[in-house]
């Protein structure tokens, strides 16, 4: 617990003394809580041991001091919890954010790598996971350590003897407990927690591939790795159900018997001579206080559970944003130019035994257009994400205006840098704050003119609040072509010297797809440009068009040039017109 407790008290910042506190009040609670049963006994005592008159017992002054106590309590308890709950939401809060804050810095190729349901429920329902253990279940632990220490005291003060029948079923059901809490079985529940993690990933994954399982008329089957996911999470929960059902029955047996317990152990002190009415009054007090012990007990057991939950949610967190960062240059340079060249570069994927490219040198003079064609997987992809620093290359260099991009500042690298790539992303909010992301400063003018240049304004002329409405609600939603459409206003309106293109056409029906080439001409006039194409029409009019087979430059050149090389782009260009050509 102590790990775990350090772990967690790395996010608290500054309300690091608050859980401490919160401890402490808990556990003085805990003992108080313990008095209204003894002046309760002593009621009970005074008005079966009295004779005759009641008028000077103190039975009125047993009950006031109970609810004067039992006001405190709760206002002890009130104040334990408002303390612990300032902790966890501090702890909830500085989780996520130091997630979101390093996940802000890793090498942008991280997120090719990792689904994000899988993301979403590390970062917003695991931190969640602290939140119970710290706001609830610790304070009360501190309660259930002390009070049940504080009954057993208690019995054995009032009369050994019963408190001795007492601690049987105690000691039953504490034998019971260790059993269930023996942290051989976290590994079960580690299984547990991969299933529920794996099934949340794979649901938004199928919530996403929806439309095309009701296009063709598919079932949840048909998504074969969610129907699995869910499958395995609940033979994990049937499994742990039925292992415990038999420890759980016999605990809770045991942690209730004590009146099975007690009252031949009472009868027997009476006929052996003891007082009737003590016997009596002592039998009220232990039956009375001894379920304290079992709720108590109860809440350690979830202490166990909930400090597993908790501690494994700082470890997944933790993995999660385990990922090295791309080094910083202490003595960032300024790219003079905005010319791209790759000297002798090569790059492995993590886990990969093969370079997805192998020493590449090519040189994208400035306000030149360079076009990359070649198979899927042959490392065009590769080749434009190791411009912005996606990943670092393992050899050689890529430098801007002869400065290696790992010498530059990050965020300097990131605006001279536009990216339109063929899966787009438009937030859920506004297409005016969509359209600010590419320049935050931008004016009205400046936004006007993306949109006409970005042939997007008929989309916003149609919607019903024009630039302020917001995406994805109410039923608005764009195709795909024109969602590309608004991405290409917003890199115009960025105004970057590099533009680097990944299939923007890719998806787009004939009519966006010559809206949107008119659109690039705009966005690519006068830069240096990177772009990645399998309709080879488009790259056809492009400065240069470099062939990349197997993580290699086979051929470069011109549309014209390589033509009459009658090489690989020769029958790449063959081949794709007789596939044009095609008809049903």
């Amino acid at each position: 617990m102590i790990k775990t407790l350090k772990r967690l008290g790395a996010y608290m910042g500054r309300r690091k003394p608050l859980l401490p506190c919160s401890v402490g009040l808990s556990a003085v609670n805990g003992l108080l809580s313990l008095v209204p049963f003894i002046l309760m006994w002593l009621v009970v005592r005074t008005l079966l041991t009295t004779e005759g008159s009641l008028t000077d017992a103190p039975v009125w002054g047993y009950a006031l001091a109970a609810f004067i106590v039992s006001v405190l309590n709760v206002l002890l308890y009130f104040a334990a919890l408002m303390l612990s709950h300032l902790a966890a939401f501090r702890i909830e809060t500085n989780m996520r954010r130091s997630a979101m804050e390093r996940l802000m810095r890793v090498p942008l190729g991280f997120f090719d790598t990792q689904n994000t349901g899988r993301m979403r429920k590390i970062i917003d329902e695991d931190s969640a996971q602290t939140h119970t253990f710290v706001a609830h279940i610790l304070p009360d632990a501190a309660g259930s350590i002390v009070t049940p220490i504080g009954v057993i005291v208690l019995l054995l003060a009032v009369d050994w003897q019963l408190g001795l029948a007492a601690m049987l079923p105690i000691v039953c059901a504490f034998g019971i407990m260790g059993y269930m809490m023996n942290p051989k079985n976290n590994n079960f529940q580690k299984q547990y927690l991969d299933a529920q993690e794996k099934m949340s990933g794979e649901a938004v994954e199928y919530v996403r591939g929806i439309p095309v399982v009701k296009v063709f008329q598919q079932t949840v089957f048909s998504f074969k790795r969610f129907h699995d996911s869910i499958i395995r999470y609940r033979d994990l929960v049937i499994q742990y159900t039925l292992m415990w059902r038999s420890p759980m029955s016999a605990y809770t047996v045991a942690i209730n018997a004590f009146a099975f317990f007690l009252v031949p152990v009472g009868i027997i002190l009476i006929g052996h001579g003891g007082s009737v009415p003590v016997v009596i009054a002592d039998l009220f007090l232990f039956v009375v206080i001894t379920p304290v012990i079992a709720t108590n007990v109860m809440k350690m057991m979830y202490l166990s559970q909930n400090l597993f939950l908790a501690n494994e949610a700082v470890d997944r967190l933790e993995k999660l944003t385990d990922v090295s960062l791309l080094p910083d240059t202490n003595a960032p340079q300024t790219s003079p130019t905005f010319d791209i060249r790759f000297n002798n570069v090569s790059f492995r994927y993590e886990g990969m035994e093969k370079d997805a490219v192998s020493h590449i040198n090519l040189t994208i003079p400035e306000g030149k257009t360079v076009a990359l064609v070649g198979a899927s997987g042959s490392g065009k992809t590769t080749m434009a994400r190791l411009i912005p620093r996606f990943w670092d290359v393992r050899e050689g260099s890529v430098s801007i205006g002869g400065v290696d991009v790992r010498q530059m500042d990050k965020s300097e690298l990131m605006r001279h840098v536009s990216f339109v790539f063929q899966n787009t992303r438009l937030f859920k909010t506004s297409l005016m704050e969509n359209l600010r992301y590419g320049n935050p400063e931008a004016t009205a003018e400046q936004i006007d003119r993306a949109i006409d240049l970005s042939q997007s304004r008929e989309i916003i002329d149609r919607l019903p609040q024009g630039l302020n409405t917001v995406i994805g609600t109410e039923g608005t939603y764009l195709s795909g072509g024109e969602q590309q459409r608004i991405v290409l206003a917003r890199a115009i309106l960025k105004d970057a010297p590099i533009v680097v293109l990944d299939e923007a056409t890719a998806f787009a029906d004939p009519e966006n797809e010559y809206l949107i080439r008119q659109a690039l001409a705009h966005l690519t006039h006068g830069k240096t440009v990177l772009m990645i194409a399998h309709r080879l029409t488009t790259v056809q009019d492009a400065d240069n068009i470099v062939v990349v087979d197997n993580g290699q430059i086979v051929e470069q050149g011109t549309h014209k040039e390589l033509l009459a090389k009658q090489g690989l782009y020769y029958n790449m260009w063959n081949e794709y017109r007789k596939a044009v050509a095609w008809k049903l």
